[in-house]
């Protein structure tokens, strides 16, 4: 296993081709090794050992198929800011070990600022929405005011982060 410095390590040396690596895995999971290595001007054993690393580094998380639950079932997404009424640790720890075990809570942002937590929930129906709320009231969660927002269409979503970044900061390195 890599310890802690060696991924610090690792993560001051990504080159081009490690780069170039995690874009294309990002967009094509199921690429052969040999195809990657084509695309990435490297022979297929320097290739492979770059993606081993980066795996092992926990850069590469794992793979994975996007599935599209819209053609499985229609869901209504809603967003959601909380405020809870105390700022204590063992507030903090209940509300979240209540949001860590709702299937419905797709996405959970602890912020800074107006309010404590902003929540992106899957319902099959407002109905459904309700009645998770109703239940986090009746448990007595410290929430202090929550505000609901219906989502009405989709701007803009991606579920893979881009990579260009990363190439900048490479050249600003060099």
């Amino acid at each position: 296993m890599i310890s802690t410095t060696d991924i610090q390590e690792l993560e001051l040396r990504l080159d081009r081709y490690d780069i170039k690596i995690l874009q294309i895995l990002s967009k094509e999971g199921r690429i052969t090794k040999s195809s990657l290595a084509e695309e990435i001007n490297l022979s297929v054993s320097p290739c492979w050992e770059r993606v081993k690393k980066l795996e092992e580094a926990g850069i590469i998380e794992g793979y994975g198929a996007r599935i599209n639950l819209d053609s499985l079932m229609k869901r209504s997404p809603v967003m959601l800011e909380i405020s809870l009424k105390q700022h204590i640790a063992k507030t903090f720890e209940k509300f979240e070990a209540t949001v860590k075990n709702c299937d419905e809570v797709v996405e959970c942002y602890a912020t800074g600022g107006g309010v404590d937590y902003i929540l992106r929930i899957m319902c099959e129906s407002i109905d459904q929405y309700q009645r998770i709320i109703d239940s986090w009231l009746i448990a007595d969660l410290g929430i202090e005011r929550y505000y609901t927002y219906i989502v009405t269409k989709t701007v803009k979503q991606q579920d893979r982060a881009k990579l260009e970044f990363a190439t900048a900061l490479l050249e600003e390195k060099s």
